[in-house]
């Protein structure tokens, strides 16, 4: 039994934006889009695992001491999507209000995460255009400490590639859920290009490139898990639709408890 904290892949849409005239621009709707329900469900689809969710900006705005007590109270923390800076920055940075009140500093969430993965906390860390390098590099994991616990390295330039035919999954090891046929993986529409680590476990790879796929890694006491696509929308727009998904990702949350 896990409890799983699932941070990322929620998104706010504003708009459409009307024009009425050349000095009059008005948003017109606003929806919150939940594309965390899907790995949400699959965590949950077995009775084994309970799964909490929060948007990157609530992971983001957390204020010290609680990031702390969440690496306390669950086993299994998900980042998707998350850039490096929601874990090195703070909104109190950016309030003009208390400038010059004090000095300003919070806990490092990167360091917070790589000594709680070394005292056996697992993080399991999904692509997406924010994800690793990531868009222009706006992931950022690669520079960061979070390249120690990661078991993958990342590109140092963009690391988006994507393909509008799809790409399939080639399983290489053990590791994969039991009774999961991972190459029979529904065509995913990108990942993140990286470079598996010499005492990482490689999964599986994309059939089409040969580069990494699914990886793990046990660090101290800890263990990580990367996964190079996004579990939800847009890459994994025909992933959730696999008959295999729940087993896959409830699973997987089971394989990374295992120790090595």
């Amino acid at each position: 039994m896990a409890n799983v904290l699932y941070i990322g892949d929620w998104a706010v849409a504003l708009g459409p934006i009307f024009a009425e005239t050349p000095f009059n621009y008005a948003f017109k709707g606003l929806e919150t889009y939940r594309y965390d329900s899907y790995l949400h469900d699959a965590i949950e689809s077995t009775g084994e695992h309970s799964c909490d969710t929060m948007p990157t900006w609530d992971f983001y705005a957390m204020k010290p001491g609680e990031y702390e007590q969440a690496i306390v109270d669950y086993d299994v923390i998900v980042f998707s999507d998350v850039e490096l800076k929601n874990f090195q920055l703070a909104p109190q940075f950016f309030d003009r209000k208390v400038f010059g009140e004090g000095i300003i500093t919070h806990p490092d969430r990167v360091r917070l995460t790589v000594e709680a993965v070394h005292a056996g906390l697992r993080v399991m860390f999904m692509g997406g255009w924010l994800s690793y390098t990531g868009e222009m590099g706006k992931g950022g994991w690669g520079r960061s400490r979070l390249a120690e616990i990661l078991p993958v390295k990342c590109m140092e330039t963009e690391d988006l590639i994507e393909s509008t035919e799809g790409f399939r999954a080639r399983a290489t090891g053990t590791g994969i859920p039991a009774g999961v046929d991972v190459e029979s993986l529904t065509p995913l529409l990108g990942y993140n290009r990286t470079i598996a680590l010499s005492d990482a476990t490689l999964h599986a790879t994309v059939q089409e490139t040969g580069d990494p796929l699914l990886a793990t890694r046990s660090i101290g006491k800890g263990k990580t898990l990367a996964f190079m696509s996004d579990p939800a929308p847009h890459w994994g727009c025909n992933l959730v639709q696999w008959d295999q998904y729940d087993a896959f990702w409830a699973g997987l949350v089971g394989h990374i408890l295992q120790d090595d």
